[in-house]
């Protein structure tokens, strides 16, 4: 564990993000199953609150599965866009190809 490096604040996970066919329909399903507050949804994409952490429901035309990593100096990683939330990012990938959006720290 050698290459770990000291910070004095971890960024933080803002959402995990899955691909569902039916945006209600996977709506009405976790609010079924769960405690979970929607907190935006459109014809593409819906975001649910839970305790810990949001969870994006994106139908695989629109979106990547991906995790968002809030980030105080997002723009390091590329040119930031904005987007109907508000919210601004850029998808990267990791050393293992996974899509992870990086998130301008609100």
């Amino acid at each position: 564990m050698d290459n770990i490096v000291e910070k004095s604040e971890t960024d933080a996970i803002h959402h995990v993000a899955i691909q569902v066919k039916d945006i209600q329909r996977a709506i009405d399903w976790y609010q079924d199953h769960f405690n979970t507050k929607v907190t935006y949804q459109d014809e593409s994409w819906a975001l649910l609150n839970f305790n810990n952490l949001s969870l994006a429901l994106v139908i695989p035309e629109q979106h990547p599965v991906h995790i968002a990593i809030e980030n105080p100096e997002a723009e390091r990683f590329g040119q930031l866009t904005k987007h109907r939330d508000g919210t601004e990012s850029v998808y990267i990938k990791d050393s293992e190809g996974n899509a992870i959006e990086i998130m301008k720290k609100s």
